[in-house]
């Protein structure tokens, strides 16, 4: 993998790059019972960004499968994965699709793409973070990047909530989206 510079950046010549499994996190954040935050991610995933000649025609794709959600807790984790959530068994698959860049500032890109949960479809917006690009100890080239979003998981049919005697829900409506990895060439 070569290296291009573009406006200050260095950053990976035009081409095909593969999520770097080993070396990437995609995680989220969720309100608790009003009070506090559950984390968690997803464990098995695939996904890869196409650098074009104009980096600002750059596209990439992410495939995410529902089952492998983790948040250290079992009984939690199979709640999630039922109908009353992702519903994996009929929905296995969690998608982002036609990933676009529409603007950027300094190291700071916004790309635009169609995230698919539960056969629903809906435009997001992702901030992503050009970490760099590296070489490994072994010689090979490295290229890093942060992605963050917030989506509203009601908007995806995850509508299950418990009230509070409290107050308030059990669980939030907002989702926060944190995706960190490195990606190397196809």
């Amino acid at each position: 993998m070569s290296t291009t510079t573009w406006n200050g950046l260095t950053i990976p010549a035009a081409g095909t790059y593969t999520i770097d499994v080993a070396h990437t996190r995609v995680g989220f954040t969720v309100k608790h019972m009003m009070v506090s935050k559950v984390r968690g991610d997803f464990t098995d995933f695939a996904g890869s960004v196409t650098v074009a000649e104009n980096p600002l025609e750059s596209t990439a794709e992410l495939t995410i499968k529902t089952e492998s959600i983790n948040t250290q807790a079992p009984d939690r984790d199979g709640h999630l994965r039922s109908d009353d959530f992702l519903s994996a068994e009929k929905f296995p698959e969690i998608t982002f699709r036609n990933g676009r860049v529409t603007s950027h500032s300094g190291d700071e890109f916004t790309v635009v793409g169609d995230l698919t949960i539960r056969e629903t479809t809906k435009e997001v917006e992702l901030t992503v973070e050009h970490g760099g690009v590296g070489t490994n100890p072994w010689g090979g080239v490295v290229w890093g990047f942060s992605i963050t979003t917030e989506i509203d998981r009601e908007d995806f049919g995850l509508t299950w909530n418990q009230a509070l005697e409290t107050g308030g829900v059990l669980v939030g409506k907002k989702i926060k989206i944190e995706i960190e990895g490195e990606a190397n060439p196809a």
